[in-house]
């Protein structure tokens, strides 16, 4: 599948914006898909179907809560948080946006590199001063070079994410503390996203300073990606400014009923989580072995795999009805390929893809 190139954008339309490229994804309908990190398995059909009798017993002509109150309020009381320190978006990539209006725009946005993609984008498009420290060669972060670049800068966002991504890799929380407390009046984002899968939890840090928080999101472990839900935890004093960024009415009423079901039943992400462990686990040790490929170490429920060439590798597996995504053009990914962990039957495949590739 190709896509249609852009016509040229209007005058009127900021620099910035127009010297960005699109955000880089390309849809492809095959039989595995293993390329954007999912949870593999769909919200369970009875909380589908009880999430759907509250959405038909709602007003559809009424708005919802003004800033996803009720959700908030639920959010909070799962996570053991201030309900006033929850900040509720559709999908975390919204907050990061977000977050850029905060803290970013005429300051400093620093991260490392390779690093989520969203996180650079949205700094060009607001025109933020975007600093990438490249990762250590083992893909921990590079403490003291941020640290010299927290120096060297005017306060910004400071974006930490654990598990990493697209790597999967997890630092020592030594290490993850030393970087917080050095960052003084930045702001510090914890992008937990992937936390289920790796066991950590960095909300401690969060409460030990008035400028942190977490984002955290309903895409990945919980299964429902296809609502669009993230949400922030942080100290009521910063969450109320975050909050004035975010439109009104921005979560819809169906959203918040699937959302409430899914909280008052959350062991269903447990089950999957352990799952998700466990073949992640598998998949790695069952590539052990292989005579030109290399399963990179991951914390999260995807890995990165180190090919002799990521673009005929990438062919390969599309030929045989699976899909991936490609990292090669990445800083310090020469020939890697990011492969999210699917069912057992679709990791089956993708083992079997691999058993002939050379």
């Amino acid at each position: 599948m190709t896509t249609e190139p852009l016509a040229a954008a209007p005058a009127g339309v900021r620099a910035a914006v127009r010297g960005v490229p699109a955000y880089p994804f390309t849809p492809l309908d095959v039989p595995t898909k293993l390329d954007q990190n999912e949870n593999p398995y769909d919200f369970p059909e009875a909380l589908k179907q009880e999430a759907l009798r509250r959405m038909a017993a709602r007003p559809w002509n009424r708005y919802p809560d003004l800033h996803a109150d009720e959700l908030r309020r639920r959010i909070a009381a799962f996570e053991n948080w201030d309900e006033h320190g929850v900040v509720v978006t559709p999908g975390s990539n919204v907050l990061i946006k977000l977050l850029t209006e905060l803290a970013g725009i005429s300051q400093t946005v620093l991260t490392v590199s390779p690093t989520f993609s969203v996180y650079t984008l949205e700094a060009q498009l607001l025109g933020a001063n975007l600093v990438q420290v490249p990762l250590n060669p083992d893909f921990s972060l590079p403490v003291d070079a941020l640290k010299a670049e927290l120096k060297r800068h005017q306060p910004g966002v400071l974006y930490i994410t654990q598990p990493h991504a697209p790597t999967g890799h997890v630092d020592a929380d030594a290490a993850i503390r030393d970087l917080v407390d050095a960052a003084g009046d930045w702001v510090v984002v914890l992008d937990e996203a992937y936390h289920q899968y790796s066991h950590t939890d960095h909300k401690d840090l969060v409460l030990a300073g008035g400028n942190r928080l977490s984002l955290r999101t309903f895409s990945k472990a919980w299964g429902l990606a296809g609502l669009r839900l993230g949400y922030a935890l942080a100290t009521p004093e910063l969450a109320g400014q975050l909050q004035k960024l975010v439109p009104a009415f921005n979560v819809s009423t169906l959203a918040q009923a699937a959302l409430e079901v899914a909280l008052e039943q959350p062991g269903y992400v447990q089950e999957r989580v352990q799952e998700g462990i466990r073949e992640r686990d598998r998949v790695l040790a069952a590539l052990a072995g292989h005579p030109t490929c290399q399963a990179l170490p991951s914390q999260a429920n995807f890995f990165l795999l180190r090919t002799p060439d990521a673009a005929a590798a990438y062919t390969h597996l599309l030929e045989r009805g699976i899909v991936v995504r490609r990292q090669d053009s990445l800083p310090g990914l020469t020939g890697c390929l990011r492969v999210a962990i699917g069912t057992p039957a679709e990791n089956d495949a993708l083992l079997a893809a691999l058993a002939d590739l050379t």
